[in-house]
């Protein structure tokens, strides 16, 4: 069986992620006792708002057609690619979204679950761009990319300043 998607299912995903990982960063904001984490969680959280309201105004946008126009994948790679991402592998912040932090997370491990998350989207985006038309807004999906690929950064330089201190 075919699993297709149109361009304001494709956003909508998009949105859901942006959800995901902005909750996930205010509540990992609650389960750590650095001030230095609790802010940069906070950060994180409203960048991810931001994109969220990208994504949004993004699928305003869209036209009738573009709303319930099949996306155009031939051999079916774009979707599958993108269901799997979609399916809860590619939510942004948490393991699976059926998950909760238990709050016995070291800031370690909320660093490593945020690093491997922010991945994954940088994943689904680049999947997504290919399927977004220039006058649809793909260099705003490229700006997301950017900008997810800079959180992958500064995680990881948190994550390496972490274990210096120890």
């Amino acid at each position: 069986m075919s699993v297709t998607f149109n361009a304001n299912e494709i956003f909508e995903m998009a949105e859901q992620i942006e959800r995901n990982g902005a909750k996930f960063y205010r509540e990992a904001a609650t389960k750590t006792a650095g001030r230095d984490m609790k802010d940069m969680f906070l950060n994180m959280a409203a960048m991810e708002d931001r994109h969220l309201k990208i994504f949004e105004a993004m699928r305003k946008e869209l036209t009738a057609q573009e709303k319930s126009s099949n996306v155009f994948d031939p051999d079916n790679e774009a979707t599958l690619y993108l269901q799997t991402m979609a399916d809860g592998k590619g939510s942004e912040g948490m393991r699976n979204p059926a998950e909760k932090l238990t709050g016995k997370e070291t800031a370690q491990e909320l660093l490593e679950i945020a690093i491997g998350a922010e991945k994954n989207s940088v994943l689904f985006y680049v999947g997504l761009k290919d399927l977004v038309s220039a006058k649809a807004g793909r260099d705003k999906v490229e700006g997301i990319i950017r900008e997810e690929v800079r959180h992958v950064a500064d995680l990881r330089k948190q994550l390496i300043a972490l274990s210096e201190r120890k």
